[in-house]
């Protein structure tokens, strides 16, 4: 259970999840409206339906990819659901997919009626970074990610598990990264057993991730819970992002996955912090492990492993 401020809601971690929807949500609601992507829908979109089908039930599928999250697909998501008469504050609205969905979604439901209820369904090892973020942003015309947007609470987080089997090798990498974040973040202890547990690419797996998934979750629903819109402590939940952003919007928004961007940042971060703070890091540990699970470091240029992306050299 994850407690802010402005509200408290359930996280649901287990596998097919998907099928057990309507139970976990108890039905509450007038309308159901699902966001999901071109990637998602045809994998998972007909199985939720069917499980919520005794409700009035729609969808709406943007293009896979961090550009759908603008200006232009929120108004037509919102047109939609005003041009469908089932849609009241009884509604609720449901992201189906990963953080990009999340946040497209998110940001529909803090504004539609001035906030109806909203249902997180991560699909990605990302996205278990942002179910318990309670923040939701766009890309705006000037390529600025996340400047437009809200702190606004799911009522409830379902996270089917089974949904990482499908995930290509590079959608793993990135979103381990934002779990390696969290170990920093909570302890020595947490980073070293995740380490161990996932020491390589061949390592990273649904699998093996699974076990870890409701640690790093915690770690950020701890400090969302004390700093709900970022004034403070929260800011420790963006380690490497600072750079991580830089860098994705220098490369061009999908030349990058996040977790690249921030797996880079975070080095930096480390080096940074030895600088000028004059406190040793192992700077290099985390660099050959970064590598070893076929990560951009920054400190080279590598063709990663099972993909066609170069890792360039950052200076």
């Amino acid at each position: 259970m994850v407690r802010t401020q402005t509200g408290s809601y359930p996280v649901f971690v287990g596998k097919n999840l998907r099928n057990k929807a309507a139970d976990l949500l108890n039905g509450g609601y007038s309308a159901y409206y699902i966001i999901t992507d071109s990637r998602v829908a045809p994998l998972y979109l007909a199985d939720l339906e069917q499980n919520l089908k005794e409700k009035p039930i729609y969808h709406f599928i943007v293009p896979a990819g961090e550009q759908s999250k603008n200006l232009a697909l929120y108004e037509q998501i919102i047109t939609d659901m005003l041009e469908k008469k089932q849609y009241d504050r009884g509604c609720c609205v449901i992201a189906l997919g990963g953080g990009v969905v999340g946040d497209l979604a998110g940001f529909v439901a803090a504004t539609f009626l001035r906030g109806v209820a909203f249902i997180q369904m991560p699909t990605t090892l990302l996205a278990h970074d942002s179910t318990s973020a309670g923040k939701w942003g766009l890309i705006t015309p000037l390529e600025k990610k996340n400047l437009i947007g809200a702190f606004y609470p799911p009522k409830a987080v379902i996270y089917d598990t089974a949904a990482l089997e499908t995930l290509p090798l590079r959608e793993l990498q990135s979103g381990f990264v934002e779990l390696v974040k969290h170990s920093f973040i909570d302890s020595a202890a947490f980073y070293e057993q995740l380490k161990a547990a996932i020491p390589d690419q061949k390592a990273l797996t649904a699998e093996a991730v699974s076990p870890f998934l409701l640690r790093g979750i915690g770690v950020k629903a701890a400090i969302v819970e004390r700093d709900e819109h970022e004034s403070g402590l929260r800011t420790h939940l963006n380690l490497g992002h600072t750079l991580g952003h830089a860098i994705e919007k220098e490369a061009g928004f999908g030349a990058l996955t996040h977790g690249e961007g921030v797996a880079i940042g975070i080095l930096f971060a480390m080096q940074l912090s030895e600088a000028y703070y004059g406190v040793k890091l192992p700077v290099q540990e985390v660099r050959e492990w970064f590598a070893k699970l076929g990560l951009p470091t920054g400190s080279s240029s590598r063709a990663r492993a099972g993909s066609t992306c170069q890792a360039n050299e950052v200076r």
